[in-house]
């Protein structure tokens, strides 16, 4: 009886062939965890940066002004956090929960500190701090301003109600953070929204025009908005 061989030899190259992708996948596979290993290694070892200072210039008009400090902890997570004072806020509205300070001369901003805590994690592998990346955080801001009454001619008097709003929130951020390639300076751009807590005490001023007297009065009140935020931080790092 005559042999066959060319279904062993089909047999044969099939397997080979087989065999060479599967190496040739596993080798793949093998490079990406080789790369993200080294990544972890070297981040551990190589003078990079890993410590940020950074300031927010147009949270001013938003009456506040805080410090930034990011640490990495790894190549892929770091933790944001920062202090700072309440001033006067000139923006406001429904987007912000927030409102704006009046400009009379019966009103007095008190300066109140402000504190933000945030983890980010950056979708990107990379030895330092830079890149796409998402942030969860919460903040604590203290808004606070005496109004001081008018007599019946208008004029102001030593008295004074306290108006203060206290905001709690839990903030949820996208952004885009980059180091300069010829320094330490970076950009950090990002947006997202808030869940704010309010517990706002609000001083109501009016005037009677009957008998030309100005009347105050307190409301109290406790509620939970949405807050947008967008932001530009400008940072150093080492």
């Amino acid at each position: 009886m005559a042999h066959k061989p060319l279904p062993v030899l089909f047999l044969a190259l099939s397997a080979l062939a087989s065999g060479g992708a599967s190496a040739q996948e596993q080798g793949r596979n093998t490079k990406v965890l080789l790369y993200k290993d080294r990544l972890a290694a070297e981040w551990d070892t190589v003078n990079c940066v890993k410590n940020v200072f950074k300031v927010n210039p147009l949270l001013f008009l938003r009456g506040e002004v805080p410090l930034y400090y990011e640490r990495a902890l790894s190549h892929r997570v770091g933790v944001e956090a920062a202090v700072g004072l309440t001033t006067r806020n000139f923006m406001g509205g429904d987007f912000s929960g927030d409102v704006p300070d009046d400009f009379s001369a019966g009103t007095r901003i008190i300066a109140k500190p402000s504190a933000q805590l945030g983890f980010r994690w950056y979708l990107t592998d990379d030895l330092e701090p830079q890149g796409v990346y998402v942030q969860c955080g919460v903040a604590y801001l203290d808004h606070s301003k005496d109004i001081f009454r008018k007599d019946s001619t208008g004029h102001l008097t030593d008295a004074a109600l306290r108006d203060q709003r206290i905001y709690n929130d839990v903030r949820l951020h996208a952004g885009y953070q980059r180091l300069s390639a010829t320094s330490n300076w970076l950009l950090d751009v990002y947006g997202g929204l808030g869940f704010r807590n309010r517990a706002i005490t609000q001083v109501h001023e009016r005037l009677e025009l009957s008998d030309r007297s100005w009347h105050y009065s307190v409301e109290e009140r406790h509620d939970r908005v949405l807050a947008l935020f967008l932001g530009v931080k400008v940072g150093y790092g080492f």
